[in-house]
């Protein structure tokens, strides 16, 4: 039956009421009174779902066309969390504008830091030493299986996400829809920080937005994937300011090409520590990782996580503090 049939109420029926019936209508039931306010809840929020299913229904089209339940895809996007948000584009847009512009130009500092300082910090090293300790069985059957050592997989999580306390405040859902949403410069326009680009600039910058809209709808289709097989809502799915998920940090497409099950409870969940061990050792080795690799191999590796050198001389650096901890099994495979 139709919400707003059932809910029909006229003029003249109200003046129709007696005076005992008006007395139970000044004291309506607790029934009554929920489903009112229930009521008034829907009725409240069926312009914000209605506007929010119009901004999202070309990204459900082409999730659609894709082979994504329409009627899933419609109900998702409908949801109040789930709102378009330009700006998540339009950092990004800034941010390799600035780069693109700064080229050629002297650079008032001397370039990245040898390593970041931070993780040096002895109460992070203590934190990274005891959870070596309290993960030691499943640190060893990530080495075992992907040859990785202990104390480079530590090093690695620490410094991603100081061990899992770091993963993210954004909706991972809502930061790669917007993304893929926005590959229509004209959403993304106002919020372009510089007004003097040169026209040429002015091209490079459409196609650099088309570009990371199509890299955004990549991931996001991984993450509905993603979210599916581990059983997890995928608006709930918290993420960094570009995508990326769990205490290792995958972008979705590697959630979903690495993960890997080391609880075996059935289901990669990149939020439990086990899994986000066993899944960053098998990245790792999928891109080159190999027992007793030299040195300059293991960064260049590690570089492929994430393309910071100095991102990798840190991990190495921590890995070097940590390596006298692992004092039970010998690196390499046994």
């Amino acid at each position: 039956m139709c919400l707003w049939t059932a809910c029909e109420f006229t003029p003249r029926q109200a003046l129709s009421l007696s005076v005992s019936d008006a007395a139970s209508v000044r004291q309506p039931s607790l029934w009554v009174r929920s489903f009112g306010a229930a009521l008034f809840l829907v009725l409240s929020l069926a312009p914000v779902l209605a506007q929010a299913q119009n901004e999202w229904s070309p990204l459900v089209r082409r999730l659609e066309a894709d082979g994504f339940d329409r009627s899933g895809m419609q109900t998702l996007f409908a949801r109040p969390e789930v709102r378009f948000d330009p700006k998540v584009m339009a950092r990004k847009m800034n941010a390799l504008l600035d780069a693109k512009l700064s080229q050629g130009q002297p650079k008032v500092e001397t370039g990245a830091p040898e390593i970041y300082i931070s993780y040096l910090n002895p109460f992070l090293i203590l934190e990274a030493k005891s959870f070596l300790k309290e993960h030691r069985a499943d640190l060893r059957e990530a080495r075992l299986r992907y040859h990785v050592p202990e104390d480079i997989l530590v090093a690695l999580l620490l410094v991603e996400t100081k061990l899992g306390r770091n993963i993210g405040s954004k909706g991972a859902l809502t930061t790669l829809a917007s993304m893929a949403l926005a590959g229509d410069f004209a959403l993304v326009a106002p919020l372009i920080e510089r007004r003097d680009i040169p026209p040429k600039m002015a091209l490079w910058l459409r196609w650099r937005t088309a570009q990371k809209s199509a890299w955004a709808y990549k991931e996001l289709k991984a993450l509905l994937v993603y979210a599916k097989s581990a059983g997890f809502d995928p608006a709930s799915i918290p993420g960094s300011v570009y995508g990326a998920i769990g205490i290792c940090q995958f972008m979705p497409t590697n959630a979903v090409r690495y993960g890997a099950d080391l609880d075996g409870d059935g289901r990669v969940d990149l939020f439990n520590i086990s899994d986000a061990l066993l899944s960053t050792a098998r990245f790792l080795n999928a891109n080159g990782w190999k027992a007793d690799l030299p040195r300059e191999r293991q960064q260049a590796v590690l570089y492929r996580y994430n393309h910071s050198h100095t991102y990798t001389r840190t991990i190495m650096v921590v890995a070097d503090i940590l390596r006298d901890s692992v004092s039970d099994s010998a690196p390499g495979v046994e």
